[in-house]
């Protein structure tokens, strides 16, 4: 890479084992399983002031960004969003792991401490090919969204709305089984949301009715008037649905009208920050305390800097400056362009 500036399914039944777009059908207990990544170095109580890089298809991983400042305030940053090739769930396997790969290894190439793969598919399809390439922590999103729905359901009936490669993987259902075997897995691929959040389409009419027409096979079909109709007891519905894809808390409003107050909504972005600072304490990689606080000491001996943020995209600077200004709500005047392998027509 080279940086240069610029500015008619049917609903969830009863079911050990639900699948891809149909809910009745079944799945291997195969795919990706999401573990933390093991301690690298033995902790000691030094700081390491280096950047943690995040990466995402796209504008997605943002809503995990937001969670990781908003818990380490004082830790430095590098998103990295591949724009000019997303979406990635509706792409091969094999593209998917050579296009992470390639966002990856910019990443390290910048002295990252630790990467956040803010992808869900690429977490799904990859994340193993990632430990065993970088000699550095890397977290996926996975497992902390399926721990987080795994705990948060009440009548153990889950939804899993994702990319088709994510609902391919089976990771989500994985996820959850291995963290209680009991919660009944309904999984479903909603490939049109993605488009929608890097069009910036995050409310209006037709991305309500777009949503809608996704959920139907998850939440029941709808009668005329426009209400879904459930064909099965309230007992038998879901009452947790987990968004299994970094793009879709940026639709989180229009998918929890919906959905209506008897679904919980989670998503992984918040579990994920959690689960980087327990990654980061466990390897001695946090940072010196910043230049608001008591000065700490870096491992070279330096003392703490204020931290730093680096924005990057594949595409273009001022489409992801705005998605991402309104995901935050302030400016971001420094984005840069990164340079990758054409996209295969």
């Amino acid at each position: 890479m080279r940086a240069s500036r610029s500015s008619s399914p049917t609903p969830p039944r009863p079911s050990a084992r639900t699948s891809t777009g149909s809910p009745a059908s079944s799945s291997p207990r195969a795919g990706s399983h999401d573990r933390r990544s093991r301690p690298v170095v033995a902790s000691e109580t030094v700081a390491d002031g280096r950047p943690i890089g995040v990466f995402d298809s796209g504008v997605g991983g943002l809503t995990v960004l937001r969670e990781i400042l908003r818990r380490t305030p004082g830790e430095s940053t590098i998103y990295l969003g591949d724009n000019l090739r997303a979406p990635y769930g509706t792409r091969p396997d094999e593209e998917v792991r050579a296009f992470s790969i390639e966002a990856l290894d910019e990443l390290a190439a910048r002295d990252v401490k630790a990467i956040v793969v803010a992808c869900n598919t690429s977490t799904a399809v990859a994340l193993g090919d990632f430990r065993r390439r970088y000699d550095l922590p890397i977290l996926g999103v996975v497992r902390p969204g399926a721990v987080t729905a795994a705990l948060t359901t009440r009548n153990r009936r889950v939804g899993v709305i994702a990319t088709p490669a994510t609902v391919r993987s089976h990771a989500y259902f994985n996820a959850i089984k291995d963290e209680n075997p009991a919660v009944e897995v309904y999984e479903h691929a909603t490939p049109a949301f993605v488009p929608l959040v890097e069009a910036g389409r995050l409310t209006g009419p037709e991305v309500e009715r777009e949503v809608a027409d996704s959920l139907a096979p998850l939440l029941g079909e709808r009668d005329a008037a426009g209400d879904f109709v459930f064909p099965l007891p309230a007992s038998a519905r879901i009452d947790t649905l987990l968004l299994g894809c970094t793009h879709y808390p940026l639709l989180r409003a229009v998918i929890a009208s919906v959905a209506g107050d008897g679904v919980a909504i989670v998503d992984s972005a918040t579990a994920t920050a959690s689960a980087l600072v327990e990654l980061l304490a466990i390897n001695g990689l946090e940072a010196p305390l910043g230049a608001d606080a008591t000065a700490g000491t870096t491992a070279d001996g330096r003392g703490a800097e204020p931290p730093t943020h680096v924005q990057l995209t594949t595409g273009d600077v001022d489409t992801f400056r705005a998605v991402a200004e309104r995901i935050f709500g302030e400016a971001f005047s420094d984005v840069a362009s990164v340079e990758v392998a054409a996209v295969p027509s």
